[in-house]
Protein backbone atom coordinates (compact mmCIF):
# COMPACT_ATOMS: atom_id res chain seq x y z
CA UNK A 1 0.00 0.00 0.00
CA UNK A 2 1.13 3.69 -0.60
CA UNK A 3 2.20 6.26 1.65
CA UNK A 4 -0.41 8.35 0.65
CA UNK A 5 -3.36 5.94 0.43
CA UNK A 6 -2.20 4.80 3.97
CA UNK A 7 -2.80 8.95 4.95
CA UNK A 8 -6.36 9.20 3.50
CA UNK A 9 -7.49 5.79 4.80
CA UNK A 10 -5.67 6.93 8.84
CA UNK A 11 -7.42 10.70 7.95
CA UNK A 12 -10.79 8.89 7.43
CA UNK A 13 -10.87 6.48 10.84
CA UNK A 14 -9.16 9.37 13.02
CA UNK A 15 -11.76 11.71 12.06
CA UNK A 16 -14.72 9.40 12.06
CA UNK A 17 -14.01 8.03 15.62
CA UNK A 18 -13.98 11.94 16.63
CA UNK A 19 -16.78 11.88 15.29
CA UNK A 20 -18.09 8.77 17.00
CA UNK A 21 -17.47 10.47 20.41
CA UNK A 22 -18.24 14.27 20.09
CA UNK A 23 -21.91 15.03 18.51
CA UNK A 24 -20.62 18.77 17.96
CA UNK A 25 -17.65 17.61 15.87
CA UNK A 26 -19.78 15.26 14.11
CA UNK A 27 -22.26 18.09 13.64
CA UNK A 28 -20.13 20.80 12.25
CA UNK A 29 -18.73 19.46 10.08
CA UNK A 30 -21.55 17.11 8.31
CA UNK A 31 -23.04 17.75 4.98
CA UNK A 32 -25.54 20.06 5.23
CA UNK A 33 -27.62 21.40 2.87
CA UNK A 34 -28.80 24.73 5.35
CA UNK A 35 -25.00 24.90 6.19
CA UNK A 36 -24.43 25.29 2.37
CA UNK A 37 -26.48 27.49 1.91
CA UNK A 38 -24.88 29.50 4.68
CA UNK A 39 -21.90 29.55 2.95
CA UNK A 40 -20.31 26.63 5.15
CA UNK A 41 -18.73 25.62 1.69
CA UNK A 42 -16.02 23.60 4.34
CA UNK A 43 -18.35 20.43 4.68
CA UNK A 44 -18.58 19.54 0.89
CA UNK A 45 -15.15 18.08 1.89
CA UNK A 46 -15.12 17.76 5.48
CA UNK A 47 -18.41 15.37 5.55
CA UNK A 48 -16.28 12.77 2.86
CA UNK A 49 -14.26 12.41 6.46
CA UNK A 50 -16.82 11.13 8.64
CA UNK A 51 -19.14 7.96 8.78
CA UNK A 52 -21.96 7.27 10.88
CA UNK A 53 -20.84 3.84 12.79
CA UNK A 54 -17.53 1.51 12.38
CA UNK A 55 -19.69 -0.85 9.40
CA UNK A 56 -20.11 2.21 7.45
CA UNK A 57 -16.43 3.19 8.28
CA UNK A 58 -14.70 0.07 7.39
CA UNK A 59 -16.88 -0.62 4.39
CA UNK A 60 -15.91 2.38 2.70
CA UNK A 61 -11.66 2.16 3.26
CA UNK A 62 -11.76 -1.48 2.29
CA UNK A 63 -12.95 -0.40 -1.21
CA UNK A 64 -10.98 2.91 -1.13
CA UNK A 65 -7.76 -0.35 -0.18
CA UNK A 66 -8.79 -2.46 -2.94
CA UNK A 67 -9.86 -0.45 -5.64
CA UNK A 68 -7.09 2.65 -4.52
CA UNK A 69 -3.81 0.57 -4.57
CA UNK A 70 -5.16 -0.77 -8.38
CA UNK A 71 -5.64 3.18 -9.63
CA UNK A 72 -2.30 4.09 -7.76
CA UNK A 73 -0.46 1.82 -10.02
CA UNK A 74 -1.30 3.48 -13.33
CA UNK A 75 -2.00 7.01 -12.00
CA UNK A 76 0.88 7.31 -9.50
CA UNK A 77 -0.10 9.05 -6.20
CA UNK A 78 -1.16 12.54 -6.90
CA UNK A 79 -3.37 12.03 -10.19
CA UNK A 80 -5.22 8.98 -7.94
CA UNK A 81 -5.69 12.07 -4.70
CA UNK A 82 -6.53 14.07 -7.94
CA UNK A 83 -9.43 12.15 -8.68
CA UNK A 84 -10.19 11.20 -5.53
CA UNK A 85 -10.58 14.86 -3.96
CA UNK A 86 -13.01 16.04 -7.02
CA UNK A 87 -15.03 12.79 -7.23
CA UNK A 88 -15.64 13.09 -3.48
CA UNK A 89 -16.23 17.32 -3.92
CA UNK A 90 -18.52 16.68 -6.71
CA UNK A 91 -19.90 13.82 -5.41
CA UNK A 92 -21.81 16.14 -2.34
CA UNK A 93 -22.11 18.93 -5.08
CA UNK A 94 -24.67 16.75 -6.93
CA UNK A 95 -26.22 15.82 -3.59
CA UNK A 96 -26.42 19.69 -2.85
CA UNK A 97 -27.94 20.12 -6.30
CA UNK A 98 -30.20 17.14 -5.98
CA UNK A 99 -31.64 17.89 -2.21
CA UNK A 100 -30.91 21.95 -2.20
CA UNK A 101 -35.03 22.48 -1.10
CA UNK A 102 -34.49 19.86 1.56
CA UNK A 103 -33.35 21.94 4.31
CA UNK A 104 -33.25 19.20 6.94
CA UNK A 105 -31.15 16.88 4.43
CA UNK A 106 -27.51 15.57 6.13
CA UNK A 107 -24.90 13.18 5.34
CA UNK A 108 -21.73 11.63 5.99
CA UNK A 109 -19.30 9.15 3.83
CA UNK A 110 -16.44 9.17 1.71
CA UNK A 111 -18.52 7.32 -0.74
CA UNK A 112 -18.74 9.90 -3.33
CA UNK A 113 -14.63 9.47 -3.43
CA UNK A 114 -14.68 6.06 -3.40
CA UNK A 115 -17.41 5.16 -6.18
CA UNK A 116 -15.02 7.95 -8.27
CA UNK A 117 -11.93 5.58 -7.72
CA UNK A 118 -14.09 2.19 -8.62
CA UNK A 119 -15.02 3.68 -11.91
CA UNK A 120 -11.57 5.28 -12.29
CA UNK A 121 -10.07 1.48 -11.97
CA UNK A 122 -12.79 -0.06 -14.22
CA UNK A 123 -11.80 2.23 -17.03
CA UNK A 124 -7.86 1.81 -16.08
CA UNK A 125 -8.50 -1.98 -15.95
CA UNK A 126 -10.86 -3.29 -17.98
CA UNK A 127 -10.53 -7.11 -18.06
CA UNK A 128 -10.72 -6.31 -13.99
CA UNK A 129 -13.48 -8.78 -12.78
CA UNK A 130 -15.58 -8.11 -9.81
CA UNK A 131 -17.82 -10.22 -7.63
CA UNK A 132 -20.63 -8.77 -4.58
CA UNK A 133 -20.79 -10.26 -1.12
CA UNK A 134 -25.07 -10.94 -1.85
CA UNK A 135 -23.40 -12.41 -5.80
CA UNK A 136 -20.38 -13.66 -5.50
CA UNK A 137 -20.03 -14.90 -9.28
CA UNK A 138 -17.56 -12.71 -10.86
CA UNK A 139 -18.64 -10.51 -13.67
CA UNK A 140 -16.78 -7.61 -15.72
CA UNK A 141 -16.38 -4.80 -14.32
CA UNK A 142 -18.01 -2.70 -16.69
CA UNK A 143 -21.18 -4.67 -16.51
CA UNK A 144 -20.63 -4.21 -12.26
CA UNK A 145 -20.45 -0.31 -13.14
CA UNK A 146 -23.23 0.22 -14.95
CA UNK A 147 -25.28 -2.33 -12.66
CA UNK A 148 -24.05 -0.47 -9.33
CA UNK A 149 -25.20 2.75 -11.13
CA UNK A 150 -28.73 1.73 -12.35
CA UNK A 151 -29.14 0.00 -8.61
CA UNK A 152 -28.06 4.20 -7.07
CA UNK A 153 -30.70 5.53 -9.96
CA UNK A 154 -33.47 3.43 -8.39
CA UNK A 155 -32.27 4.53 -4.75
CA UNK A 156 -32.52 8.06 -6.14
CA UNK A 157 -35.82 7.47 -7.30
CA UNK A 158 -37.46 5.15 -4.37
CA UNK A 159 -35.60 7.53 -1.16
CA UNK A 160 -36.35 4.08 0.53
CA UNK A 161 -33.38 3.76 2.28
CA UNK A 162 -30.90 6.27 4.39
CA UNK A 163 -27.72 5.58 1.64
CA UNK A 164 -26.62 8.94 0.10
CA UNK A 165 -27.46 7.58 -3.48
CA UNK A 166 -26.91 10.73 -4.75
CA UNK A 167 -22.82 11.12 -3.84
CA UNK A 168 -22.33 7.51 -5.22
CA UNK A 169 -23.60 8.21 -8.63
CA UNK A 170 -22.00 11.81 -8.73
CA UNK A 171 -18.84 10.60 -7.31
CA UNK A 172 -18.79 7.65 -10.01
CA UNK A 173 -19.73 10.03 -12.89
CA UNK A 174 -17.25 12.45 -11.59
CA UNK A 175 -14.37 9.77 -11.57
CA UNK A 176 -15.33 8.66 -14.63
CA UNK A 177 -14.81 11.72 -16.67
CA UNK A 178 -11.84 13.17 -14.63
CA UNK A 179 -10.00 9.55 -15.71
CA UNK A 180 -10.61 10.50 -19.55
CA UNK A 181 -9.41 13.97 -19.29
CA UNK A 182 -6.55 12.54 -17.84
CA UNK A 183 -5.92 9.83 -20.25
CA UNK A 184 -7.73 10.82 -23.20
CA UNK A 185 -6.18 7.96 -25.35
CA UNK A 186 -9.00 6.14 -23.23
CA UNK A 187 -11.95 7.42 -25.27
CA UNK A 188 -10.38 5.65 -29.01
CA UNK A 189 -8.60 2.62 -26.90
CA UNK A 190 -11.91 1.69 -24.80
CA UNK A 191 -14.62 3.89 -27.37
CA UNK A 192 -17.17 0.29 -26.47
CA UNK A 193 -16.62 0.70 -23.27
CA UNK A 194 -17.07 3.70 -22.69
CA UNK A 195 -20.40 3.84 -24.20
CA UNK A 196 -21.74 1.53 -22.49
CA UNK A 197 -20.72 2.69 -19.23
CA UNK A 198 -22.47 5.80 -20.10
CA UNK A 199 -25.95 4.20 -20.25
CA UNK A 200 -26.62 5.19 -16.27
CA UNK A 201 -25.66 8.82 -16.80
CA UNK A 202 -28.47 8.31 -20.48
CA UNK A 203 -30.69 7.41 -17.81
CA UNK A 204 -30.20 9.89 -15.39
CA UNK A 205 -30.48 12.52 -17.82
CA UNK A 206 -34.14 11.03 -19.47
CA UNK A 207 -35.23 10.59 -15.77
CA UNK A 208 -34.32 14.04 -14.72
CA UNK A 209 -36.17 15.89 -17.96
CA UNK A 210 -39.21 13.43 -17.08
CA UNK A 211 -39.32 14.01 -13.69
CA UNK A 212 -39.23 10.57 -12.45
CA UNK A 213 -36.15 12.24 -10.04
Amino acid sequence: MSTALLLLIVSNVLTSYKGFSNIRFFDQYKFSVLGLQQREYYRLLSSGFLHVDITHLLFNMFALYIFGDVVIQITGVFLFVLIYILSLLAGNYFTFINHKNEIGYTAVGASGGVSGIVYSSILLFPQMKLALLFFPIPMPGYLFGILYLLYTLFGMKSRRDNIGHTAHFGGAVSGFIATIFIYPNLVYMQTNLILLMMIPLIVYVVMKRNGNL
